[in-house]
């Protein structure tokens, strides 16, 4: 199975975009931005059918969009009373668009697909190397930021009166989600992105009792989950989101019994 150049590029990224997925994941589900991921999946949606409408690559538009949808998103609910209906009209342009784009680009069969379930068997070596250097740079973004991040995602109550430049952070930290979800998107598609960034996350804050603890116990549900299901993948040909999302929902649903 490991002989083949496919499945070597699969576990390369599949292990990147786990480890990045669940470092970011922690400090989602922490600061309660999981609806966050899920309109972004909305938009990245739009921003690859666009990259195939133009000839682009996927990953590129799925990241274009996503950074100027969270930057327009934002400067919109400063000046709106009710968010929510923001998000919802920058979701429902993003859908409209995504359809158009997919239609117009003549691949609505196999590009819709590869859109909204992933395509990471089909990874090229310079599409793995460009998910590897995405997945370092946020590390380095995240490790930095480490301590303001903790108190912005932990202590929300305080952190707007007590951090320097607490508007700075949360658009660096929403730029930052944008393009993470976007890496993720190319192993489990556009539909089911806020799998692999909330769930494994959301177990490790049950269990984890330092920041530290559910860093680590995230890798491990995510990079353990997205492992297992490329091999089941392989043997019974069917999506790796597939199983996926039944691992980290196991594992997620298992973290509940825990008191």
């Amino acid at each position: 199975m490991m002989s083949y150049p496919f499945m070597q590029n699969a576990f390369i990224a599949g292990g990147f975009v786990a480890i990045v997925s669940a470092f970011v994941g922690v400090f989602v589900v922490a600061r309660g931005m999981t609806f966050l991921t899920h309109v972004l999946s909305e938009i990245g949606f739009a921003g690859a059918s666009f990259a195939l409408f133009a000839g682009w690559s996927p990953l590129l538009g799925m990241m274009l969009f996503n950074v100027v949808a969270t930057l327009s998103v934002g400067q919109l609910e400063r000046r709106a009373k009710q968010t929510d209906l923001v998000t919802a009209a920058v979701s429902s342009i993003a859908i409209g668009l995504g359809v158009a784009f997919l239609t117009l680009s003549g691949k609505s069969g196999s590009g819709a697909m590869s859109i909204l379930f992933g395509s990471i068997f089909s990874l090229s070596r310079s599409e793995v190397h460009m998910l590897v250097i995405l997945s370092v740079v946020v590390l380095a973004m995240i490790l930095l930021l480490l301590r303001p991040l903790r108190h912005f995602a932990f202590d929300a109550a305080t952190a707007d009166y007590t951090l320097a430049h607490p508007q700075v952070l949360t658009a660096v930290f929403t730029v930052i989600v944008a393009v993470v979800v976007a890496a993720s998107a190319q192993a489990v598609g556009s539909l089911l992105i806020f799998v692999l960034v909330t769930l494994p996350a959301g177990a490790a804050l049950r269990f984890g009792r330092s920041i530290w603890q559910m860093l680590t116990l995230a890798v491990l549900f995510a990079v353990g989950g997205m492992y297992a299901a490329l091999v089941i993948a392989y043997w019974t040909n069917l999506p790796v989101s597939v199983y996926l999302a039944l691992i980290e929902a196991g594992i997620y649903l298992v973290s509940l019994l825990k008191k």
